[in-house]
């Protein structure tokens, strides 16, 4: 039987004081506030009052400690799946702004339909489709919960809208610890059904994304 229902979760606020663009760089995990964000997405999927029975995260230390409110509230260990993981990007681990003054990287932003600065679109959009649609159909019913990231989520978005890949990344809708839900119809077609931002996010810093 597959899923009901299928929600991108991404991460809390992770701990980045020099902020970096931290993209798959290893230790970068959750703030204080991060960890309560991800609680307070965990608690929102809760009140859905809807059986939870698939629980994904990407193998980066932020989602996976995203995804340990869910195993607290519901009982389900992720299974991490590599391909709703963050994008490689040749910016990471440098500050964007100090990155982007320096006339030497500006090879990197000949192609920005592509992007030729990282993964193509059209890869993450291929990769997190068969994700999701393995996670659906593998499902005893209930909803699948998949812990991921904001670029991978929000050109998700723009895909199953049918909307062009190339956007500027200061517009993407996908805050931290944002909900994306969708469905699949009989023809294997993905509808987005809502968008929410549970957590409290006063005060919060998110510039790590890629």
């Amino acid at each position: 039987m597959p899923a009901d229902r299928l929600h991108l979760v991404r991460h809390g606020e992770v701990h980045n004081p020099q902020r970096v663009l931290y993209g798959r760089l290893p230790g970068y995990g959750l703030s204080e506030d991060g960890r309560r964000m991800a609680r307070q997405a965990a608690e929102y999927i809760q009140t859905l009052d809807r059986r939870v029975s698939t629980l994904v995260c990407s193998p980066l230390q932020r989602t996976q400690e995203s995804a340990e409110p869910f195993t607290e509230l519901f009982g389900l260990e992720p299974r991490v799946d590599e391909r709703v993981i963050e994008p490689t990007n040749v910016f990471e681990g440098r500050r964007m702004l100090r990155a982007l003054v320096n006339p030497w990287n500006w090879r990197h932003l000949r192609k920005p339909a592509l992007p030729s600065w990282g993964e193509p679109y059209a890869d993450v959009i291929a990769r997190m489709n068969e994700a999701m649609t393995d996670a659906w159909e593998a499902a005893d019913g209930g909803d699948v919960v998949i812990v991921s990231h904001q670029l991978p989520i929000w050109i998700t978005h723009l895909a199953v809208a049918e909307l062009p890949p190339r956007h500027d990344p200061r517009d993407r809708r996908c805050a931290l610890s944002s909900v994306t839900s969708f469905e699949m119809d009989a023809d294997g077609k993905w509808t987005e059904i809502a968008y929410v931002e549970p957590a409290s996010l006063s005060g919060s810093v998110d510039v790590g994304a890629v």
